[in-house]
């Protein structure tokens, strides 16, 4: 099957995953409307938040995995469309790059841990990034 060239941006900011209580409410800083990006999943066993580092406020203790860089699948596509995550994902796991995925209704999000390496990765395989 061949992989069809996608086009991805690069966001603008460091990003942090945190883990919060499954019943602790949405902290307002962690919703920020002027950030690129950020997402709220919840579980019966947690609050998954990712958003912009920066927004943490200094003088709060949660768990927060922070420096992540985030790239912007250009979409829409399908919903149904097999194989757009697996086309980006496996070639960045098999070049040692940590990813972690959030999908939207017309895009996916990729955190990725080395944004250099990323880049080259997907551009030899001709995936256009935006910078």
């Amino acid at each position: 099957m061949k992989i069809q060239s996608r086009t991805l941006s690069v966001l603008p900011e460091y990003f942090a995953v945190c883990r919060l209580a499954p019943d602790k409410t949405i902290p307002t800083w962690a919703m920020p409307r002027q950030a690129s990006f950020f997402a709220v999943t919840q579980t019966k066993d947690e609050l998954s938040l990712i958003c912009p580092q920066d927004c943490i406020p200094e003088d709060i203790n949660i768990i927060a995995d922070k420096g992540w860089n985030c790239l912007k699948l250009e979409g829409p596509f399908e919903l149904d469309e097999p194989g757009v995550l697996a086309s980006l994902v496996m070639p960045l796991a098999q070049a040692g790059i940590s990813v972690f995925a959030e999908a939207t209704y017309d895009t996916d999000y990729l955190l990725i841990n080395n944004l250099d390496k990323a880049i080259k990765t997907l551009e030899n395989l001709d995936h256009k990034i935006i910078r």
